[in-house]
C-alpha cells in the first residue's frame, strides 16, 4: 500500500483541530498559520517555550501543557545528581569499571577527592513550583540547609515549608554551596547563569539543572569548570539537544555529569503524561475553549469576534465564526494587560521583582 505523504500533510493542515506535541517539535507563527482548523496544542510536558504561544492565541489557538507529571521522577533524579557530586559515586564507579585497584585509605584518599558532607551545606534552590518544593523536602531530609529565591510566590510560604526565603538571585548564589535550578525558561531568564551570575557563586560550589538548557551559558559553565570556580555540575537538559558530548563547549569540560534529558521518566509517569494530555484534548472537545481547559497558558492573547461553539458543538468561545483562515484579522477582546499567569512569569531574573498578587507557580520543571 503505498500512502501519499503530501496528501496526509494537507490533510493535516486543513482539517486537524487538535494536536500533541513534545518538546523536539517547534511551533512559529508561520507554522501555526498553515492550519485552517486548529484549535488546540497540548504540549505533552510542562514547557511550552518552543511555541509562539502569543500568535497563537491571536489565532484563536489555545496552547495548553501538563504540569502536574513525573514531579516525583524529577525530584529524586534532581537528588541523585546531587548526591553524586557530593559523593563523586558516578567517577568512583568508572574507575573500578576501567580496572583501578585501592589497596589502601590513600589511593581513595586519592580517587574521592573533593567529597563533601551533606549536613550543614546549603542548598540554594531557584523557582519554588511542584518540583522545586518536592527537592526542598527531599534535601531536608538529608541534611541541607534549604533556601530559596522565587519571587512569584506569595509571602509566609517559606513558613509552612520549613523554608528560608531570601529575595534575590544574589544573595542565593551568595550563600548556596549547591544551586539547583527549577524555573521556566523565557525571555527574561535565558542564560541566567552566565559568567557574571557564576562569578557570584561561592567559590567550588555545585550546580544541577533538570530545568530547561537554556537557563546556563555552557561556554561560561565550561570555562568556570575548568578553572575551578565551579567544583562539579551536572545537567539533564542541554542548549542543543539531542546532546552530544564529542562536540560543544562542554565536551572537554571536568567534573561534568549529563544525562540525556530524561529526569522526568519513569513508566507509570510515561503513562500518566499520555493520560493527562489526552484528558485536555477531551476537555477541549467536549467544553468549551479557553474556560473548560485546565492548563491553558496563553489565555491572555486570546481575540475574539463573538460567542459561539466550541470543537464538538459546546458553547464557548467562538475565534473564526465564519470558518475564514487564522490570518483573517479581528478585534482583540481586551487591550488592557492581563495579569500574568505563572507558565508566563519569569521565576528568576537578576532584578528584585514584587511578589504581591501572586499566585503559586506551576511546575516548570518537567519536560
Amino acid at each position: 500500500m503505498l500512502i501519499d505523504f503530501y496528501e496526509t500533510f494537507q490533510q493535516v493542515l486543513n482539517e486537524a483541530v487538535g494536536a500533541l506535541m513534545w518538546h523536539t517539535i517547534t511551533l512559529t507563527k508561520e507554522d501555526l498559520d498553515k492550519f485552517k482548523a486548529l484549535r488546540i496544542i497540548v504540549r505533552i510536558g510542562s514547557g511550552v517555550d518552543n511555541i509562539d504561544i502569543k500568535a497563537a492565541g491571536e489565532l484563536g489557538i489555545a496552547v495548553c501543557n501538563v504540569p502536574g507529571y513525573g514531579v516525583e521522577e524529577v525530584a529524586d533524579t534532581t537528588m541523585c545528581l546531587i548526591l553524586n557530586l557530593y559523593r563523586r559515586t558516578y567517577w568512583l564507579a568508572n574507575m573500578v569499571r576501567e580496572g583501578k585497584k585501592f589497596q589502601g585509605p590513600e589511593q581513595v584518599r586519592e580517587a574521592a577527592q573533593g567529597c563533601a558532607r551533606i549536613r550543614g551545606d546549603t542548598l540554594g534552590i531557584i523557582g519554588l513550583g511542584r518540583v522545586g518544593t518536592a527537592v526542598a523536602l527531599r534535601a531536608k531530609a538529608f541534611g541541607f540547609n534549604v533556601i530559596f529565591y522565587d519571587p512569584y510566590l506569595p509571602d509566609g510560604i517559606e513558613k509552612s515549608l520549613g523554608l528560608t526565603r531570601v529575595y534575590t538571585l544574589q544573595d542565593l548564589l551568595f550563600q548556596s554551596d549547591c544551586v539547583s535550578l527549577h524555573c521556566t525558561l523565557n525571555e527574561h531568564n535565558h542564560h541566567v547563569f552566565n559568567e557574571f551570575t557564576i562569578k557570584q557563586m561561592r567559590p567550588g560550589a555545585f550546580l544541577v539543572n533538570t530545568a530547561r538548557g537554556g537557563l546556563v551559558d555552557e561556554n561560561a559553565l565550561a570555562l568556570a569548570l575548568k578553572d575551578g570556580r565551579i567544583r562539579a555540575a551536572a545537567l539533564d537538559v542541554h542548549e542543543n539537544e539531542p546532546y552530544n558530548a564529542l562536540a560543544g563547549p562542554l565536551k572537554d569540560a571536568p567534573n561534568l555529569i549529563c544525562t540525556p534529558h530524561a529526569a522526568w521518566y519513569s513508566d507509570a509517569s510515561s503513562t500518566e503524561l499520555r493520560d493527562m494530555a489526552a484528558s485536555e484534548i477531551r476537555r477541549a472537545i467536549v467544553g468549551r475553549i479557553p474556560d473548560s481547559l485546565r492548563n491553558c497558558v496563553n489565555k491572555e492573547y486570546f481575540v475574539s469576534s463573538g460567542y459561539g461553539e466550541g470543537i464538538n458543538g459546546a458553547s464557548g468561545y467562538n475565534f473564526n465564526p465564519l470558518g475564514v483562515p487564522h490570518s483573517t484579522t479581528v478585534e482583540p477582546l481586551s487591550t488592557s494587560p492581563a495579569i500574568p499567569t505563572p507558565h508566563s512569569q519569569p521565576h528568576s531574573t537578576l532584578q528584585d521583582t514584587p511578589n504581591h498578587m501572586a499566585s503559586k507557580p506551576e511546575s516548570s520543571e518537567v519536560h
